[in-house]
C-alpha cells in the first residue's frame, strides 16, 4: 500500500515539469544556455583564440626568421668553403712557384760555383805550369853549373 502511494507520487511529479513540457522552462533553459555560451565566448574563448593566434604568429615569424638565418648560414658556409678552396689553390700555386724559383736559383748558384771552381782550377793549373817551368829552368841552370863544375874537376885532375 505504501509502495503504490509512492509510485503514484512519482508519476504525478514526472508528469508536471518534465523535459518535454512545452511551458517556459525549455525556452528559459535555451536562453540560459545561449547566454552562458555568449559569456564564455567573450570571457574565455575569444582571449584564448587571440592568444593562440598570436602564439601561432610568433611561432611562424620565429620559424621564418630561423629559416632565413639557416639560409644565410648555409650561404656563408658555401662562401667560406669556396674562399678556402680558392685560397688553398692560390697557396699551392705559390708553393709551386716558390719551388720553381728555388730550383732555378739553386741551378744558377751551382752553375756559378762550378764556373768559379773551374776558373780556380784553371788558374791553379796555370800557376803550377808556371812553377813547373820555373823549376825546370832553375834545374837546368843548376844542372849546367854542376856539369861545368864536374867537368872542371875532371879536367883539372887530369
Amino acid at each position: 500500500m505504501i509502495h503504490s502511494v509512492f509510485l503514484f507520487a512519482v508519476e504525478v511529479t514526472e508528469k508536471s515539469g518534465g523535459l518535454f513540457d512545452f511551458d517556459a522552462t525549455l525556452p528559459l533553459m535555451a536562453g540560459q544556455f545561449l547566454l552562458l555560451v555568449a559569456i564564455l565566448n567573450n570571457t574565455f574563448f575569444q582571449p584564448l583564440l587571440q592568444a593562440i593566434d598570436s602564439r601561432n604568429d610568433y611561432i611562424r615569424e620565429t620559424n621564418n626568421a630561423a629559416k632565413e638565418h639557416l639560409a644565410k648560414a648555409q650561404q656563408l658556409a658555401l662562401d667560406y668553403e669556396r674562399e678556402t678552396a680558392e685560397t688553398l689553390k692560390l697557396a699551392q700555386e705559390m708553393v709551386l712557384n716558390a719551388q720553381a724559383e728555388a730550383t732555378k736559383l739553386r741551378s744558377e748558384a751551382i752553375a756559378q760555383a762550378m764556373a768559379a771552381a773551374e776558373a780556380q782550377i784553371a788558374q791553379a793549373k796555370a800557376e803550377l805550369e808556371q812553377q813547373k817551368e820555373q823549376a825546370r829552368a832553375q834545374l837546368a841552370g843548376e844542372v849546367s853549373s854542376l856539369s861545368r863544375q864536374i867537368l872542371e874537376r875532371l879536367v883539372g885532375t887530369v
